[in-house]
């Protein structure tokens, strides 16, 4: 019987590795010396190839070795990371991810692609060989490889810790030497924790200020060679006494960590018959007893340290933190808590009207580990935006070589989470708007240089909390946006009449109208129209809105305003005759009473005074079509609406409630008003307002 391999587990870690190479070459780009970045691009082809081939990907598996043999060059240091090898790299990428595709099903692999990449990448070989051959430096200018070279070009490069003892000479100084220049050149090799041992320090009126009476212990991480180290120290050999140590070397770190006074008898520092008589705490003591320094001791202390550290991030590396659950099953888990959370109300309200005791404090601790457990659900399906972020840069990078612009993508707040579905969902969005600030906003290198601009543009794309909310701004450094024309374009279209006096703030919001383009000719860019109204719908869509700023000649900037979940939010329950009604308590800012004289007062105007602010309002029973007579005092409730103060009013405000969002299903599509719904404690469903659809539909059927 044939056994069926379970192949999910490795195209979904592929993916994520090609992610990763993504990343990682775009920043090798910039740091093209970059070693550290040069072995990530190495393991993860390396990985992808491994695992491919285990699981059947022959042809995932081929075509990558094939790159990565090309790129092991790169790592050597036999073939520059130049931006040649970074765009077939990139195109070999796309290439590894269009195979993944064809192998679950979806699309097809250009196999003349594949040959081309393959074929361009081994004549930058031969060109690197040819220009070797002819630049060869002599034999005394090549290093030679050590084993620990060797070892350092294994497949996983991992740190080495080392220790080098550095104890110059008195009259060092007089070969004109500085012994601090040395130490910088060892801490650009790796990570350093540097000990400056004094214990021959004359008195003040004995110092020679030309004599050097300090030494240096340095306890070194690095990816490098002992060679590496041996380099910097190779022409002072003579005035110095140098001892490099490689502290990983006969598993010295594949155990516990040594003991401090193991640690002084192997140094040298102290002897075995000393410390065997020394009384604890055992640096105290030696120190006291005047047989070592608290200087070694306290170089001691920090090689302990550092060999400690070393072996937990060999044991976390070793042993992960992590599990991998279908998204599936994390969606379950919430509609589960939902429905839970929906239980819990129904609890509550039981034990209110039961007058039970003993059942009151039961429901209390069920709402306690309720709201627990909504919060440990909701965190696990939040994720950071910043692997969303990190997809634009190739986007940017892309586009910007097809117009020929110079653009730089910058980040911010990429640790900033959001749920797993608006992630999702996000992307095109996104998408569109880039690719306007690379297309319409940022100018050509000469056209910036000409109007005082630096020839880079720049990009910048940043996220932040903001309450309930989070605040994404995509801000560009271009053209900007000129109201005036937009005016006139929205006239040539019929989207506004001639007389009409719009704000400048009003005209950014024309983009967002279907059809609606700036552009003067169509690109494969943009020039459609059909990008911003597909954003606006998008955002709207997620319960969020889009606001626009922009000054001519300085830039745009572009701000989505989102909520955190789209599972389970926080709501206002209100009342609108016999039905109940949730509003998002996010966009709630207070709640005002409405007299039947302030109705009088404003000679039918729907609007009411708040505090000197004159505030417009919707009358919920009369969009809903509510019969009867409203009460004599009516409830404003004002709320935040696509940066504007808008007021909703009701009959009766109930009080916040925690609201799972239920969708309403495709017979209430036309239903624009409502986002969901939800289902109180007694039973009873409650419609969820859409705010800022609401307020949208008010003003198209007043104009």
């Amino acid at each position: 019987m044939a056994i069926e391999i379970d192949t999910s587990a490795f195209t979904e870690e592929a993916h994520e590795l090609l992610s990763e190479l993504e990343d990682s070459l775009l920043e090798l780009e910039t740091n093209p010396t970059d070693q550290e970045l040069i072995g990530r691009v190495f393991r993860a082809m390396h990985t992808i190839k491994g695992s491919g081939a285990m699981f059947g990907f022959d042809d995932v598996s081929k075509f990558t070795h094939e790159v990565e043999t090309i790129f092991d060059m790169a790592r050597n240091g036999t073939l520059p990371v130049t931006k040649a090898l970074i765009d077939l790299t990139l195109a070999a990428r796309d290439h590894i991810r269009a195979l993944l595709n064809v192998a679950a099903g979806i699309g097809v692999a250009d196999e003349a692609e594949a040959k081309r990449i393959i074929n361009a990448l081994k004549d930058l070989e031969a060109k690197e060989s040819e220009e070797e051959t002819k630049q060869s430096p002599p034999r005394w200018q090549r290093a030679e490889k050590t084993d620990l070279d060797i070892t350092a070009n294994k497949d996983n490069i991992e740190p080495q810790l080392f220790r080098i003892r550095f104890k110059p000479t008195l009259d060092i100084f007089a070969n004109g030497t500085n012994p601090l220049l040395l130490l910088g050149e060892v801490r650009e090799l790796g990570e350093t924790n540097i000990i400056a041992h004094n214990d021959n320090l004359p008195s003040l009126a004995e110092i020679n200020p030309e004599q050097c009476y300090t030494s240096w212990e340095i306890f070194l991480t690095t990816i490098e060679g002992e060679n590496a180290i041996e380099d910097i120290f190779i022409f002072v050999t003579d005035d110095c006494d140098v001892n490099i140590r490689l502290l990983d070397r006969e598993n010295s770190v594949a155990a516990e960590p040594q003991k401090l006074g193991d640690i002084l008898v192997q140094r040298g520092d102290v002897s075995k018959d000393t410390v065997e008589n020394a009384v604890k705490p055992l640096g105290d003591r030696l120190v006291e007893a005047g047989a070592v320094s608290s200087t070694h001791v306290k170089a001691a202390l920090e090689e302990q340290k550092a060999v400690k550290e070393k072996l937990e991030q060999k044991k976390r590396k070793e042993s992960s933190n992590t599990v991998r659950v279908p998204a599936e099953k994390l969606d379950n888990l919430v509609d589960l808590v939902g429905e839970l959370v929906t239980v819990q109300a129904r609890l509550n309200q039981i034990s209110l009207s039961g007058g039970n005791h003993d059942i009151q404090v039961l429901a209390e601790e069920v709402e306690r580990l309720t709201g627990e457990l909504r919060d440990n659900t909701m965190s696990i399906r939040m994720l950071a935006i910043g692997s969303t972020f990190n997809k634009f840069k190739r986007l940017v990078r892309d586009l910007a070589k097809d117009l020929g612009k110079q653009i730089e993508l910058t980040t911010e707040g990429a640790e900033t989470e959001l749920d797993k579905n608006i992630l999702e969902q996000l992307n095109d969005p996104l998408v569109h708007i880039i690719r306007n600030s690379v297309d319409h906003g940022i100018e050509s290198p000469e056209e910036r240089i000409a109007i005082g601009k630096p020839p880079m543009g720049n990009i910048h794309l940043a996220a932040i909390h903001s309450g309930a909310n989070v605040l994404i701004r995509i801000k560009d450094d271009g053209a900007g946006l000129n109201p005036d024309l937009i005016r006139q374009k929205a006239i040539e279209n019929g989207t506004i009449s001639m007389d009409s006096e719009l704000s400048d703030k009003e005209a950014f919001q024309l983009i967002f109208g279907a059809g609606f383009s700036m552009a003067k000719q169509v690109t494969k860019v943009s020039g459609r129209g059909v990008g911003m109204d597909v954003v606006q719908r998008s955002i709207e869509n997620l319960r969020g809105s889009i606001d626009v700023a922009s000054t001519i000649g300085k830039g745009s900037t572009i701000t989505l305003k989102l909520p955190l979940t789209l599972a389970i939010i926080e709501g206002l329950l209100i009342k609108v005759g016999d039905e109940s009604y949730i509003l998002p308590l996010a966009a709630v800012e207070e709640c005002v009473e409405l007299l039947a004289e302030d109705k009088k007062n404003t000679h039918g105007r729907h609007v009411i005074n708040v505090r000197g602010e004159v505030v417009p309002y919707i009358r919920l029973r009369d969009r809903f079509l509510v019969e009867g007579k409203p009460p004599d005092v009516e409830q404003v409730i004002i709320s935040q609406v696509n940066e504007s103060r808008v007021g909703f009013v009701a009959d009766d405000v109930i009080g916040q409630h925690q609201t799972v969002i239920k969708s309403l299903g495709k017979n209430f599509q036309l239903s624009e008003e409502f986002s969901g719904a939800t289902i109180l404690g007694d039973g009873s469903v409650a419609l969820i307002i859409d705010l800022a659809k609401m307020v949208r539909l008010v003003e198209l059927e007043e104009n």
